[in-house]
């Protein structure tokens, strides 16, 4: 190599040094994003697994007020038939 190919070579080098470097700084800023994107990503999932956690506890008061209702239909259904025998009786007498 000449003196002539060196002049011709370090500014094909400083361009390529400066292309590495814009090369790393998008880089960096995509990770950034990605960070930004994955954060928001973990604050839903963290909110799908509240909502998860609040339906489950609804269902399970529900199935409670429904198996508290058999329990009472139990009582009421046999109350009321007796009252209506009796009503009967009282109106047929």
């Amino acid at each position: 190599m000449n003196d002539h190919d060196i002049r011709q070579l370090i500014p094909l080098l400083e361009e390529i040094r400066d292309n590495q470097r814009i090369q790393l700084e998008r880089q960096a800023e995509a990770l950034a994003l990605q960070r930004e994107q994955f954060a928001l990503v973990q604050k839903q999932t963290e909110r799908a697994e509240r909502l998860q956690d609040r339906a489950e506890e609804l269902q399970v008061k529900g199935a409670q007020l429904v198996t508290g209702a058999r329990k009472s239909m139990v009582v009421i259904v046999p109350l009321i038939v007796a009252l209506l025998v009796y009503l009967s009786w009282l109106i047929f007498r």
